[in-house]
């Protein structure tokens, strides 16, 4: 289409400016304007008339691609405005009453160790898969300081176990698992609330699909999980390649 226009649109247009600046120079004025045109039009070398035609077909071609990059890139935004805006529309109680599904988890705590009563960072590890696993599916919520039952925790034990015991901290060490674990792109993805249910903070991780595949770094081993139902499951080298090449044919549909 760029090439069409660039031909049919841009010479024809340049042939005008030509025909208006120079037309009082020419050894032989043209009466009118499209005299002119038909005159070059018709008298024009063939050998001299294609690279011109090619020359504005390739003009036209960059605009075009460049049209059509910034078309794809504004939809791809449009997209992601509105998947998030759906996201912050759903109701959190309601939310935690449907139970667990491919698109929202539950985890207790972010480190402390309910049983032992203490803090274990081991659990930093299952919270890095819970959201590496709703990157690679179709994105949804995490929410932490709610037990798989539904029932409210809170994060008031975890936020006990940071240098600020804050909210602040709170979100600060998050995103350093986050980071560690499965790299500083996949940060760009969450977006952390702090609602209360009842009389309990807890924190709600908004998780973006990702577009590109999310690894968890551990122990020097790379590892892909993904969503399925209502639990994460990691992926051996043969399924991780087929999810892969699926969600690209599905993005590219």
């Amino acid at each position: 289409m760029g090439a069409i226009l660039g031909v049919l649109f841009l010479h024809p247009l340049m042939t005008v400016v030509f025909y208006a600046e120079f037309n009082d120079l020419l050894a032989s004025p043209a009466e009118s304007i499209w005299s002119f045109v038909e005159a070059r039009v018709r008298i024009a070398a063939w050998l001299e008339f294609i690279p011109m035609s090619a020359a504005f077909a390739l003009i036209g071609v960059t605009f075009g691609l460049l049209f059509g990059r910034y078309a794809t890139a504004l939809k791809s935004s449009q997209d992601r405005v509105q998947w998030l805006e759906h996201e912050l529309n759903l109701n959190l109680p309601s939310l935690v009453a449907l139970g667990e599904n491919e698109r929202l988890e539950f985890k207790s705590t972010l480190r402390w160790d309910l049983k032992e009563r203490c803090t274990n960072k081991a659990l930093e590890n299952v919270i890095a898969k819970s959201i590496a696993g709703l990157m690679n599916h179709r994105g949804g919520s995490l929410i932490i300081g709610v037990d798989d039952n539904g029932d409210v925790i809170g994060i008031g034990a975890d936020c006990q176990t940071l240098r600020h015991k804050n909210i602040d901290g709170f979100e600060r060490a998050l995103m350093d698992v986050v980071r560690k674990s499965l790299g500083a792109h996949a940060c760009t993805l969450i977006h952390c609330q702090f609602p209360y249910l009842g009389d309990e903070q807890v924190c709600r991780l908004i998780i973006e699909p990702s577009v590109v595949p999310i690894f968890i770094q551990h122990g020097g081993t790379a590892r892909y999980v993904v969503r399925t139902g209502n639990s994460t499951r990691e992926l051996d080298a043969r399924e991780a390649h087929a999810h892969v090449e699926q969600r690209n044919a599905e993005s590219r549909r």
